[in-house]
């Protein structure tokens, strides 16, 4: 066996601390403090002889695991291709020049030799053995690590749940890891809604009864709600908004591992096309799941003090006097919209993502709080921006019959209507409240996500 070989070869190393710290130089305390967590199964702060050869033996495990994946060939080596191959799946770009360099990379001071090479017999192809010898003392990063680094959907809510769902690496699935990272997700994304809560009322307000004639202004508009309701009316609609959470991401979850596998991906992480394609069909079934929570929610928020007393009793009046179609007003428009919102917000995110990963990704895949923060926020933006028109029409359909005596009208005539009456400008009324609340949305649920994540006893390497 490989750690066999290495440790019967080093029989004279007097510690495992001391082989780490020869071999890393000024890097070594760091790569010390990382194989120490990861094998002190006893828990003593210390890396004894037998817990450092069971994390060699573990450790090669998953190193056979990310070569597998990397040899597309099945050849048992990795040439430049495959590399190119492997980051393209991942959305990350790279010439040809720069996959050779990485399998001429050097990493001084290894406690075996002073100078190592990767490729070292300069074939520009990579085996197991020099795989397995390059990569043993470091912990597996590169690809789990920017799957783990780089969550987006999980940790930023901007109040639509729209986005396609993170990828969770083979190790958090196997571990449990996957179910605490959207636990802490919905948790942070039930507080962050919260704060957010009259922004997104006065948003809704806009869509609905904002025109040429009335044309409401965000000043205006909290006066207005304050005036009618009081300080509370600011958060009506919220209760049923952070309600839907919980179900909608379960479900959503669960339909992306089928969606997976339908279309037709056995590896770990899927092609930015088969993201969108499985991420979008496993929206759509969400959506179609909760969408009565939806229609719920816009008219709950756009309902008159002592209309209603409370969430059961809006949902019998309308099942009462509308039927059961009503809540499924504006669906169409609603599916419709998944697909600019989840594609625009993946291509921005995957784009800056793989910007940063080209220039900056040095020694590990972790961007930072204000990188990821930044990169979110501009993806959800354009994700936004190119789903509003529908989103509009989608909330005017769903608020509907809460107008009395409004007529029923279709999605293409209640398009050609705004455009007659309002432009183009009409498709993007409430935009403003819309857009400032995401910046304040990212910000909290990343920071309430992190804070969960730790209570969850989420392990961030």
């Amino acid at each position: 066996m490989g750690v066999g070989r290495i440790l019967s070869c080093h029989s004279d190393v007097i510690s495992p601390s001391a082989a780490l710290i020869s071999r890393e130089g000024r890097n070594g305390s760091r790569t010390q403090q990382k194989i120490v967590q990861a094998g002190d199964k006893d828990l003593d702060g210390q890396l004894d002889f037998e817990e450092f050869v069971h994390y060699l033996q573990d450790h090669e495990k998953k190193l056979r695991l990310v070569f597998k994946s990397l040899d597309k060939k099945n050849d048992g080596r990795i040439d430049a291709q495959e590399i190119m191959q492997s980051l393209r799946d991942l959305g990350v770009k790279i010439s040809e020049q720069q996959a050779e360099k990485i399998l001429k990379r050097i990493r001084t001071g290894h406690f075996w030799g002073p100078v190592t090479y990767m490729d070292k017999n300069g074939t520009m192809t990579i085996d197991w053995n020099e795989w397995r010898d390059y990569h043993l003392l470091h912990p597996v990063e590169n690809i789990p690590e920017i799957i783990l680094y780089w969550k987006h959907s999980t940790i930023f809510d901007v109040g639509e749940n729209l986005t396609v769902p993170d990828e969770f690496t083979v190790e958090e699935r196997q571990t449990g890891m996957w179910w605490r990272h959207l636990v802490a997700g919905g948790g942070a994304g039930a507080v962050s809604r919260t704060c957010t809560a009259p922004l997104d009322r006065l948003k809704v307000l806009m869509q609905v009864h904002a025109s040429r004639s009335n044309n409401m202004c965000i000043i205006g508009g909290f006066t207005q709600m304050i005036r009618e309701g009081g300080a509370k009316s600011l958060w009506r609609g919220n209760g049923i908004n952070v309600l839907k959470i919980a179900p909608e991401s379960a479900i959503k979850f669960m339909a992306y591992e089928q969606m997976k596998r339908l279309v037709g991906s056995d590896q770990e992480t899927l092609r930015i096309h088969e993201r969108l394609v499985a991420g979008s069909l496993a929206g759509a079934i969400a959506q179609s799941s909760i969408y009565p929570m939806e229609v719920l929610k816009t008219r709950m928020a756009l309902r008159k003090t002592g209309q209603y007393s409370g969430m059961l009793d809006c949902a019998k009046r309308i099942l009462a006097k509308e039927g059961v179609a009503a809540f499924y007003k504006g669906y169409i428009p609603n599916m419709l919209g998944i697909i600019p919102y989840a594609g625009i917000d993946l291509a921005v995110y995957e784009t800056l993502k793989n910007t940063w990963l080209q220039r900056y990704a040095v020694n590990s895949a972790d961007p930072g709080v204000f990188v990821l923060l930044a990169c979110g926020t501009i993806s959800s933006t354009c994700g936004q921006l190119a789903s509003y028109p529908l989103a509009l029409v989608r909330t005017r359909m769903q608020a509907q019959a809460s107008i009395e005596g409004a007529p029923e009208v279709t999605m293409s005539s209640l398009f050609k209507q705004i455009l007659r009456t309002e432009g183009a400008f009409g498709l993007y009324r409430g935009l403003a409240p819309n857009f400032m609340k995401v910046i304040p949305a990212v910000s909290i649920s990343y920071v309430v996500y992190e804070n969960l994540k730790i209570t969850l006893g989420v392990q961030s390497r």
